[in-house]
């Protein structure tokens, strides 16, 4: 099996304007996909933000549940935060990645549109459990990664469709369904 790094992208996204922007980390994206990407056996979960600022709110939010009262009051959610990181960029995200597994990962991001790119859940799942090259799943915020960004990656998973028209999940959700479908483990009942 190979390992499954995930990554919660802040930058280059586009705004409701078609704008490039950054957006911002939430205390909520880092708690509960922390938890969903603990459960699924994430390697590491890095958040990615090029602003110091929003580097220092990802800190204090880690730190309140890693260390003292935070971490006596619910180790279950200091455990899951162990496997966060901040990092500034995607590229260094790689980086990291390459040198912990001596191999640079499959990068595989997501969005609400398809791409000549675009594999389904089940391909995906299919090289994971082949073993052969670590998977960097890239999550994101806002109204879609800049293009340019988008044709650097790998693959891009099929959008998640519900049976009506509307396709705007909150990212915390998406992280779990696709977790889910990624990671999952088959029981027999």
């Amino acid at each position: 099996m190979s390992k499954l790094y995930l990554g919660l992208v802040h930058y280059p996204f586009y705004n409701k304007h078609m704008q490039v922007i950054a957006t911002a980390v939430t205390n909520f994206d880092i708690h509960d996909i922390a938890r969903t990407a603990r459960t699924y056996d994430v390697e590491k979960y890095f958040v990615i933000h090029p602003l110091e600022i929003q580097a220092e709110i990802i800190k204090k939010i880690t730190d309140y549940w890693q260390h003292g009262y935070g971490k006596e009051y619910n180790p279950d959610r200091s455990e899951a935060l162990d496997h966060v990181q901040y990092i500034p960029s995607i590229a260094e995200a790689i980086k990291q990645i390459t040198e912990l597994e001596g191999k640079a990962p499959l990068t595989v991001t997501t969005d609400a549109r398809t791409y000549p790119n675009t594999v389904t859940y089940q391909y995906v799942r299919g090289l994971l459990e082949q073993g052969e090259v670590p998977i960097f799943l890239l999550l994101g915020t806002g109204f879609g990664l800049e293009k340019d960004t988008m044709s650097k990656f790998d693959l891009i998973l099929e959008p998640i469709w519900g049976p009506g028209d509307y396709n705007h999940l909150c990212v915390r959700s998406a992280a779990a369904i696709m977790l889910d479908r990624l990671a999952s483990v088959e029981h027999v009942k």
